[in-house]
């Protein structure tokens, strides 16, 4: 079934989450709907519009957005790979509190590992597929 996992002294609901390279915890709590990811406010953490949007989807395919507070801490990777990791964790943390949301967040797709990693560079190419230019002479 799922694994309910919570914080044994504040009894908050955890959830991590990850993208790319990026690692999110995610802490959620009844609340206002304050969202803070490393110690900042939402709107000055991501600049892009597209990724405030991935961060708060699973609060808002829920309606808990003004229900929880949300504390973030994330590392590793750019925005989008952060982004995507806030989402993963915030809809597992979504699904501790509360197990009746599992079939909306499963089918919402905010459940699914997005498996894509940056391919490694071989030996021989300038990059991972690319080669070097040819030359005739």
């Amino acid at each position: 079934m799922v694994a309910v996992r919570r914080d044994k002294i504040t009894g908050d609901a955890l959830g991590t989450g990850r993208r790319k390279s990026s690692v999110a915890r995610v802490r959620v709590r009844p609340g206002s709907g304050k969202v803070s990811i490393n110690r900042k406010e939402l709107d000055d953490y991501f600049r892009n519009e597209q990724d405030r949007n991935a961060v708060l989807a699973p609060l808002q395919a829920t309606a808990h957005a003004d229900k929880m507070d949300v504390i973030i801490r994330v590392h590793g990777g750019g925005t989008t790979g952060q982004s995507g990791a806030i989402r993963m964790g915030i809809a597992r943390a979504l699904m501790s509190h509360d197990t009746e949301l599992f079939m909306v967040l499963r089918d919402g797709g905010f459940l699914t590992r997005d498996s894509r990693m940056k391919e490694r560079k071989k030996y021989g190419l300038r990059g991972a597929r690319r080669g070097t230019q040819f030359s005739k002479r």
